[in-house]
């Protein structure tokens, strides 16, 4: 069977649209992921109680279901209990950014427990308040130890985008599949979005562990 290099050529504006929307989602979740994460990763080591068990609760909840099944509540679910259509871009974005929240809030859980102890009480030690002590000294050396385990779950979060497309999304490999469909060329659409998502997985990945390298060095 020949391969169809015209036909992919054709079609490339539609594939560069859904590779727009999939980074846009993924750029979309990460900031948002990592602004609520860092919130309740505070809420998951803060001393109250109920704040301390509605966060642990939000987080194993999200990390203990497919990420597929949670694009199927919002949905499915949400317009057939609240009335109110979401649509398949609202369903994805709002999905991707309150799933990923709960990784990212483990992240930098992990990065938070990571600072010494006298670290925090020199921040005490200069009377800065709990907030204070949080902005000042603990996440900014927070975010520094993490920083390549944030990348690495965004480049996870990209290639997970492609889930999208079961809801009628057209991100790259929903762009990809409507090519297939239309022009009857499925091999050609699925083996170029198989290279896009390895080539721009690889060169991130590279790069993260050249960035973990340097950090390394630095401390």
């Amino acid at each position: 069977m020949d391969f169809n290099f015209s036909a992919i050529v054709d079609s490339k504006d539609f594939l560069l649209e859904g590779l727009k929307y999939s980074l846009t989602l993924t750029l979309f979740a990460t900031f948002f992921g990592i602004v609520f994460g860092t919130l309740l990763a505070m809420a998951r080591l803060s001393s109250i109680k109920p704040l301390n068990l509605a966060a642990s609760a939000y987080v194993n909840l999200f990390r203990s279901v497919p990420l597929l099944l949670v694009i199927f509540w919002f949905y499915i679910l949400v317009p057939l209990i609240s009335g109110v259509q979401v649509g398949a871009d609202k369903s994805a974005y709002i999905t991707f950014a309150i799933f990923e929240a709960a990784y990212f809030c483990e992240i930098i859980r992990a990065g938070i427990q990571s600072i010494s102890r006298g670290q925090v009480s020199a921040g005490q030690a200069m009377g800065f308040t709990y907030a204070q002590n949080m902005r000042y000294v603990i996440l900014p050396q927070a975010f520094r130890n993490v920083v390549p385990l944030l990348l690495t779950q965004t480049i996870i979060l990209f290639q997970d985008t492609s889930l999208v497309y079961v809801v009628g999304a057209t991100d790259l490999l929903g762009a990809a599949s409507k090519i297939a469909n239309r022009d009857y060329i499925p091999v050609e659409m699925y083996v170029t979005v198989a290279v896009i998502y390895f080539t721009i997985s690889f060169v991130l990945s590279r790069l993260v562990k050249r960035l973990h390298t340097a950090i390394a060095v630095i401390r």
